[in-house]
């Protein structure tokens, strides 16, 4: 496992790389070809290679993806090591520990039969082109377990995610000289800062109507990138506000996208454009309750320590396959910690463990009967 992590690892994968995307999606092939003894279907969307292999007529989907976050030449300053039992370099966490235990998982059992196994190539950057491919095969499963990393700490299995919108408000206003005639400019960073202002109370706003859910807390609305003008001497014609949006219900997500789509410009001559909207359903917990405790009478069975469940901000995959009405548990990948981060590890011990669980949950799932199917639009 840790020669096949390792070959994974050092093929570097960053999700706006498509030349790079297209050498992973080849090793990833190959590993699973050899562990899985079947070709994979390569499906090619808009440049970007998602990996499928199905087995009769599937019955449980295993998702995963293969792009990471990390640029091209991260291996230079993040090497790949493995020293006193933990696993480091760019993307082990998130999620090529992951994709490793998966096939693993997979080639000890006898039969594939009503498995499919989709690896996609964009999910980093919301799954734009795989999004279709994962929501069809959910909706004709019976579960789908999701091989991103545990939780940190003590590798919590993720049983419920908050749903997540993305915005970008784009203030248009008007050049003007800024040291001889600023008056005939309309001051385009002047309305940003009023705007992220504004946005900012949007999630206090959320809060003040009890909008709060049990579980996975409360909405959050917070201003990222900001940028505006051209030059120093000049009056910013336009500007630009990234806004990010993590809710747990899908009341939430739709009440903000009203929020959002109203706001008004508060300076005098300026125009606003609000781009953007709900990008990731929220995963609630019923969508993987079942699961989780199937899960857990497996991991007794095998005289694991006991399953934690825990609630994440950050979205998956997943959340598509849960609002699509597929019993979906998430977080059955590599324990370890620090995705996305200088610190980015993976406990090697917990690696064969969590490939058995899987392995058991897979052949359980298989015979599993249709529940909680719904329509999606």
């Amino acid at each position: 496992m840790l020669a096949d992590l390792e070959e994974l690892v050092t093929c570097e994968s960053f999700s706006a790389d498509q030349a790079a995307m297209t050498r992973s999606a080849e090793v990833v092939g190959a590993l699973g070809t050899r562990l899985l003894r079947v070709e994979p279907e390569r499906i090619v969307i808009d440049g970007v290679t998602h990996l499928r292999w199905a087995f009769g007529t599937p019955r449980v989907l295993l998702l995963g993806h293969h792009d990471t976050v990390w640029p091209i030449g991260s291996l230079r300053t993040h090497p790949w090591s493995v020293a006193d039992g933990i696993a480091r370099g760019p993307g082990v966490l998130d999620m090529k520990a992951g994709l490793v235990q998966m096939f693993h998982a997979l080639a000890s059992l006898r039969s594939l039969d009503g498995v499919c196994v989709l690896v996609t190539g964009d999910e980093e950057v919301g799954s734009p082109t795989s999004r279709k491919l994962i929501e069809e095969a959910a909706r004709t499963c019976a579960a789908a377990l999701v091989l991103e990393a545990a939780a940190d700490g003590e590798g919590a299995l993720k049983t419920a995610r908050k749903g997540t919108s993305r915005y970008e408000v784009v203030v248009h206003g008007q050049a003007a000289h800024a040291g001889q005639e600023p008056h005939r400019g309309v001051n385009a960073a002047v309305e940003a800062a009023h705007q992220v202002l504004v946005v900012a109370g949007v999630g206090a706003a959320m809060g003040a109507v009890g909008a709060a859910h049990p579980v996975l807390g409360v909405s959050t609305v917070t201003p990222t990138l900001l940028s505006a003008g051209s030059t120093r001497n000049t009056v910013p014609a336009q500007a630009r506000v990234a806004v990010d949006v993590r809710v747990p219900t899908v009341n939430a997500q739709e009440w903000i996208d009203q929020l959002m789509h109203g706001l008004t410009a508060r300076t005098p001559g300026a125009r606003l454009e609000i781009l953007g909207g709900a990008q990731r359903p929220p995963m609630e917990p019923a969508a993987s309750a079942d699961l989780f405790a199937l899960a857990s009478r497996i991991a007794a069975e095998l005289g694991q320590e006991p399953l934690r469940a825990a609630a994440v901000g950050g979205a998956s995959d997943g959340n598509y396959t849960a609002a699509v009405g597929c019993p979906t548990l998430d977080g059955l990948g590599a324990v370890g910690g620090g995705a996305h981060a200088d610190t980015e590890h993976v406990e090697v011990a917990r690696m064969i463990p969590r490939a058995r669980l899987l392995a058991q949950l897979v052949a359980k799932t298989r015979r599993r009967p249709d529940r909680h199917r719904k329509d999606s639009a």
